[in-house]
């Protein structure tokens, strides 16, 4: 009897469900949290600033009811950890900053003895019981990513990429090869340098700081430039739908940069999240060790906002109580203690409120715990990386004359080094997920986990096939999308989004797949469906026109936000036409008229603008590359445009006092050595750092940007004339250099402003 020819989707499907249908990890039990707290809420007025032992320092948390910390690895095993990353398999590499402020003036901090360890649990009691150094004589490692069997690796004061491999297996990397690398040293004290390598479901690695992403292909790293900048400092974090979250500890800001993707521009509001219930921090331990001063304490002794937010995570896995998963949890290293914020979608704007009322999430009493970074873990819990240290603060804010110095060597906390823990998160009668196997399994056990219930499993299947660039699995995507029974059951909408995303990261999405996709139930899945269909846009394809006007008035303002910014790839007639007639029928939206005019600027941005019209090609050069600095860094204290922020942490520069702002010598010698004290009778709470540290060229950038943009009322063309007064030449930054040479301290106001000189 002649054998029946099956079809070639069964038979890929087939094998697909009889090998994985088994494997499907069923969600834990979700318990219903218990509300309030363990113990009242009190602060100890007289905390030890001695080490304490991990077992005591596990005795010192307050955590909400059924919430226990278990320790994860710690001294000797680990020292100064500052990120994690986990590869397919669950093994655990950590970065270690082991000469991060090893003494109060940074004695040897930039010389090459830092590491990345490679610890692992072998059985599987979630303690690490196996370690090796994976790569040693490393310059402060601070971005790392699993990328299937490579990590990739960034260290401080450079922009480049590396790829490290163990090929023998005995957990030591042998193999290093390049994988993204700009002939240029990067500038800035560490704390002002990147982060992240974040993997978004978009398929794009994202960075704190610089304007670039990244996108991984053929085994190299390709940049895409972010026009209007990136976002951000230490920290870096994306949701179940590829929204990233940023933050800026600098502009003493827990939360940025997550109204839309810097691809298509910057947006904020300031009542997102900069207000009286969520820029205030509750400690429950002294503060002294601050370096705002006596401003940033309450009566009570405790640091009373935020000043070094970081690490930041989106709880998105299945061990800990449902009502945790899509939070935002953001550490204060100074205050010692994690936060946990409710994020809140009203008309497609994004707010972000405290959990607790005058309460953290997390909180202790020990001086040494700093939690610099937060994850969500293989096994579903929550993953909390501790420097454990004396000193937080780069030397930049603990030189000689600084508040900070005396308060730290008072109670000795520059002796309390080379230690670190990483703790997990747990909760009452939910266990530790399973054990991953991704390496080393095919791609068709990999796409069920698509559809897992913890967040990092997803991401990271995805992760692994589009790497893999594994097309075997591309029919059963399709399935998924469809809503097909591709696992035994329904796909849920997290399983069809990442399937969605898999095959745009395969470089096979057709048109008839997003346009199901678009009628998906799911407003998640359609607002991806309308981000993935911008080739089709930019190609003016007429069916994808019509089937994005039938969405103009989708009953989710997420999708008609993404409509706006989607739209604009397209030079069609018809699709402006359409922006025209969503922004026409939401008038009254805040969100979509304020997308709009980030999608403007962003053009703005690219077509230089009218005030730099009239330059040539070298000043204009000049002012964007301090333009850039500018929105990477200055603007975390002074506010995007020059215009200061709500907290007043700094002074606003736009349209600030003509006296400093037509000095350049003093504008100059402010970013050579800092400016403290009252400015014009005003008091900040904190010091403009001294950025001497960067290159004449950097500097005069940066000044030049601020003088010329910010600094005039009339923000129009100048004359050559007067276009030579306001910009700063590197050989004026080197004159000045050489003529302060031996200054050691800030300047302060009175120094600068009294007797100021004409414009020069």
């Amino acid at each position: 009897m002649k054998a029946k020819q099956w079809p070639i989707t069964l038979l890929i499907t087939l094998p697909f469900l009889l090998t994985t249908c088994n494997r499907h990890v069923t969600p834990a039990m979700q318990v219903k949290e218990e509300e309030g707290f363990e113990t009242p809420y009190t602060v100890n007025s007289d905390p030890s600033p001695l080490p304490l032992t991990p077992e005591q320092t596990l005795a010192s948390f307050r955590l909400p009811k059924g919430y226990h910390m278990e320790l994860v690895a710690s001294e000797p095993m680990i020292t100064e950890p500052v990120a994690i990353a986990w590869d397919g398999n669950e093994r655990m590499y950590v970065a270690q900053m082991e000469t991060y402020m090893q003494t109060v003036d940074t004695t040897g901090e930039h010389e090459p003895h830092s590491r990345i360890m490679l610890l692992e649990d072998t059985n599987n009691d979630g303690r690490m019981d196996k370690s090796s150094v994976f790569i040693d004589k490393l310059m402060l490692p601070r971005m790392i990513l699993c990328v299937g069997s490579e990590l990739l690796v960034n260290e401080t004061d450079t922009y480049d990429i590396y790829a490290y491999k163990d090929t023998n297996g005995d957990g030591v990397a042998d193999q290093k090869r390049c994988v993204y690398h700009i002939n240029k040293r990067a500038p800035g004290n560490l704390e002002h340098q990147r982060s992240g390598l974040d993997w978004n479901m978009d398929n794009w690695i994202y960075v704190t700081v610089d304007p670039v992403r990244f996108r991984y292909k053929n085994g190299m790293l390709e940049a895409d430039t972010l026009a209007s900048g990136s976002n951000g400092q230490w920290g870096l974090t994306h949701d179940n739908f590829g929204r990233l979250f940023f933050s800026r500890a600098g502009g003493e800001n827990a939360g940025s940069g997550f109204q839309i993707n810097p691809a298509y521009g910057q947006l904020e509001f300031r009542d997102a999240y900069i207000d009286s219930t969520f820029g205030a921090v509750w400690p429950i331990i002294k503060t002294p060790d601050i370096q705002g001063g006596l401003k940033r304490i309450r009566p009570d002794t405790t640091l009373n906002h935020f000043t070094a937010g970081n690490g930041q995570s989106i709880f998105r896995g299945d061990r800990l109580p449902k009502t945790l998963v899509g939070d935002y949890l953001i550490n204060e290293p100074v205050a010692r203690i994690i936060r946990r914020a409710k994020v809140l979608n009203k008309a497609g704007k994004v707010t972000l409120e405290n959990a607790y009322d005058k309460q953290e999430f997390i909180a202790s009493t020990d001086m040494n715990f700093r939690p610099v970074n937060t994850y969500t873990g293989p096994d579903g819990c929550l993953y909390i990386v501790d420097m454990y240290r004396g000193i937080i603060q780069e030397g930049t804010w603990t030189a000689k004359g600084s508040y900070l110095r005396p308060q730290i060597q008072r109670l000795g906390l520059d002796k309390n080094i080379q230690r670190g823990r990483i703790y997990r998160l747990v909760y009452d009668r939910l266990s530790r997920g399973p054990k991953p196997k991704m390496l080393s399994e095919p791609g068709s056990k990999l796409v069920a986990y698509l559809d897992h219930p913890n967040g990092w499993w997803r991401d990271n299947a995805q992760k692994e096939l589009v790497v893999r660039q594994d097309k075997a699995v591309i029919p059963v995507l399709k399935q998924i999308i469809k809503g097909e029974a591709a696992f035994g059951h329904k796909p849920s909408a997290l399983g069809r989004l990442h399937a969605l995303w898999t095959l745009e990261g395969l470089e096979a999405l057709d048109k008839s797949i997003v346009l199901t996709a678009m009628k998906d139930e799911d407003e998640q899945v359609r607002r991806a469906a309308v981000w993935v269909s911008e080739p089709w846009l930019i190609a003016n394809d007429v069916d994808m026109l019509t089937q994005l006007k039938a969405m103009k008035d989708d009953a989710s303002y997420d999708v008609r936000v993404q409509l706006l910014l989607s739209l604009h790839k397209s030079q069609s007639p018809k699709a402006k036409e359409l922006v025209n007639e969503v922004l026409e029928a939401n008038t009254g939206n805040e969100m979509l008229k304020n997308t709009q005019l980030a999608i403007e600027r962003n053009d703005d941005v690219k077509k230089y603008g009218i005030k730099l019209g009239s330059l040539n090609e070298a000043n204009r050069k000049m002012i964007l590359n301090g333009a850039m600095i500018f929105q990477s860094l200055c603007s975390t204290c002074h506010g995007p445009e020059g215009q200061g922020l709500p907290s007043q942490v700094a002074p606003p520069l736009a349209g600030f006092s003509q006296r400093l702002m037509t000095n350049k010598d003093a504008m100059i010698k402010i970013l050579l050595h800092g400016l403290t004290g009252p400015i014009e009778d005003k008091t900040y709470p904190d010091i403009m750092p001294p950025m001497g540290a960067n290159e004449d060229e950097w500097i005069a950038s940066v000044l030049s940007y601020v003088r010329y943009d910010l600094g005039r009322p009339n923000r129009g063309g100048v004359s050559t004339e007067e276009l030579s007064r306001i910009l700063v030449k590197p050989e004026e930054v080197k004159n000045m250099r050489q003529h302060t040479a031996g200054r050691d301290k800030a300047w302060t106001w009175t120094e600068l402003a009294p007797a100021p000189k004409a414009p020069n």
